[in-house]
């Protein structure tokens, strides 16, 4: 069985310092698009904390399987609870792609703001930028949803493959296709987990790109 080890999808957060020059309005619409942009990381602060204890859950469980298919019948026992072991890290790892999957769905609320300030900006660069980069974030969300999509089919098929060691009668040809579909399972979240990481490396580079654009300084 094939564990994916979960990268950090989190968006870095770049500490800024407003410096928007030869402007002296307050609430331009380039700062509204600035705050919009700083909100939408920290409604991904819970989504970057799920991601060490996934990790940590997915090694376990890789061990607990390992453990319980080096183990012979006679051992039935040991295997029941091993089984039982990964069943409970299952419903563990189902919770954090929950809390997961909510801190995005509140990221990409958040960001939906930025569509109606874009036709405000003056600046018809700044107005390309501003609209790539919401073309890049629409794709994230739209990866991040298909990823927990799969990842939560592999977590209902991962409990099934546990519930089926613990069948003393089960044929041996059931259990290996279980153990096939589910390697394909975790084959397609890594295509996907990859896209994902890919559109927020573009965001990313796109985001610092607005802000040198505007004129806001940065520290990095």
């Amino acid at each position: 069985m094939q564990t994916i080890r979960k990268s950090h999808f989190i968006i870095t957060v770049i500490a800024i310092f407003v410096m928007l020059s030869g402007c002296a309005k307050k609430n331009t619409t380039v700062e509204e698009i600035y705050h919009v942009l700083e909100k939408t990381v920290t409604k991904e602060k819970v989504f970057e904390q799920q991601q060490k204890p996934l990790v940590t859950l997915e090694k376990k469980e890789k061990n607990l399987y390992n453990q319980i298919i080096r183990l012979g019948l006679k051992q039935y026992d040991q295997i029941v609870k091993l089984s039982n072991e990964a069943i409970a890290s299952v419903n563990q790892r189902k919770k954090l792609m929950d809390k997961e999957t909510k801190s995005i769905e509140e990221s990409e609320q958040e960001f939906k703001k930025i569509k109606p300030l874009i036709g405000k900006l003056e600046d018809p660069d700044l107005r390309k930028i501003t609209s790539e980069l919401a073309d890049i974030m629409s794709k994230r969300y739209k990866a991040h949803e298909k990823l927990s999509l799969e990842y939560n089919d592999a977590l209902k098929n991962d409990k099934k493959l546990y519930d089926m060691f613990k069948n003393k009668n089960l044929p041996l040809q059931e259990l290996e296709g279980q153990v096939n579909k589910l390697n394909k399972i975790y084959k397609t979240i890594s295509a996907t987990n990859e896209e994902f990481n890919q559109l927020t490396e573009q965001y990313n580079k796109k985001k610092l790109s607005f802000y040198k654009k505007a004129g806001l300084a940065t520290n990095k």
